[in-house]
């Protein structure tokens, strides 16, 4: 489903102008996918939508909420989209090829425009289930995100990683955060994994009106996946309710394009989200970790000749 933006708008209304003008015989199209609309890539995306509508001259853009990495990567080799959020592990999966994660083949027409922010593995429970430990999900019912998708893919690999499989859970269910969090409300899901940014507002408007807690994720069990994954802490207060830290993983987020987006597009692109992060910033909390000087760690594929001309422009590569 596509949802068209405001942003929009301005392109249009100066349609009469463009017509005369000679970047009207080139005007770029910017689809941005995202993810669920209740997570965070889709705030963000809307944001960067807006962002390059107003300075992208010609430019209209879309935002497409879509099931997140995973499909995002196979919109991008297909050429239905210019810019994607993704996470790190999906990212490299799509580069190999991974075909239990997703990718038929490898999607070697990829290309990376930055690191963003880190995602947090988030395990949330009903309190009533009496879950804080990754073994208390023994035998309880968990929601792992959409099958084969970046959520799902982590969820693997924290279960892997613990001695555990889905096998140790008494259902499994694959849904995304909206409808996860209205089945632990109805008391019909005791759990869900999610992969997002802190802050995430499915599990803000969960736990305004539900006690909830949050399971814990062990260093060495994060230590023991290995990279992309690191060590990190949920602080206390990011949720109502949770009045202490709470150990996890973390994985870095990434945007990303294609070779069939010009040098250009891809320039402008990167240029103007790091030109605009404050604009970043005040669409979601989890766009704090935006920097240029953090924009190459973690890449693992290469980056969009666009996007390599802006760092060296700004002296991050030589």
């Amino acid at each position: 489903m596509f949802h068209r933006i405001a942003a929009t708008v301005p392109a249009i209304a100066l349609g009469g102008l463009m017509v005369t003008a000679p970047q009207a015989q080139a005007q770029d199209f910017i689809n941005v996918l995202t993810g669920g609309t209740s997570g965070v890539y889709y705030p963000l995306g809307v944001a960067l939508s807006e962002i390059y509508a107003e300075g992208i001259e010609g430019s209209r853009t879309q935002v497409q909420a879509t099931k997140a990495s995973v499909e995002n990567l196979n919109l991008l080799a297909q050429g239905r989209g210019e810019i994607a959020f993704a996470l790190g592990d999906s990212v490299q999966a799509a580069w190999d090829g991974n075909e239990e994660a997703g990718f038929p083949r490898p999607l070697t027409e990829l290309r990376a425009i930055a690191a963003i922010y880190p995602n947090y593995i988030q395990i949330v429970a009903d309190a009533a289930a009496g879950v804080s430990t990754l073994e208390d999900l023994r035998g309880k019912t968990l929601s792992v995100g959409a099958p084969a998708s970046g959520t799902e893919l982590n969820a693997r690999a924290i279960f892997a990683a613990a001695g555990m499989s889905y096998d140790d859970l008494a259902k499994v269910e694959y849904l995304p955060y909206a409808e996860s969090a209205e089945l632990i409300k109805n008391r019909q899901l005791e759990a869900t994994l999610q992969s997002s940014g802190l802050g995430v507002a499915f599990i803000q408007d969960l736990s305004a009106t539900h006690d909830i807690t949050i399971v814990s994720i062990p260093e060495e069990t994060v230590t023991a996946i290995g990279a992309p994954f690191a060590p990190a802490m949920i602080p206390a207060g990011t949720y109502a309710g949770i009045d202490e830290d709470i150990p996890t993983a973390a994985i870095g987020n990434m945007l990303i394009s294609h070779e069939g987006v010009s040098e250009e597009t891809a320039y402008q692109m990167t240029k103007l989200m790091f030109d605009n992060v404050d604009r970043m910033r005040s669409s979601h909390g989890a766009a704090e970790g935006i920097s240029p000087e953090t924009a190459l760690e973690g890449i693992s594929i290469p980056l969009h000749p666009g996007a390599e001309r802006y760092y060296r422009e700004i002296g991050l590569i030589e």
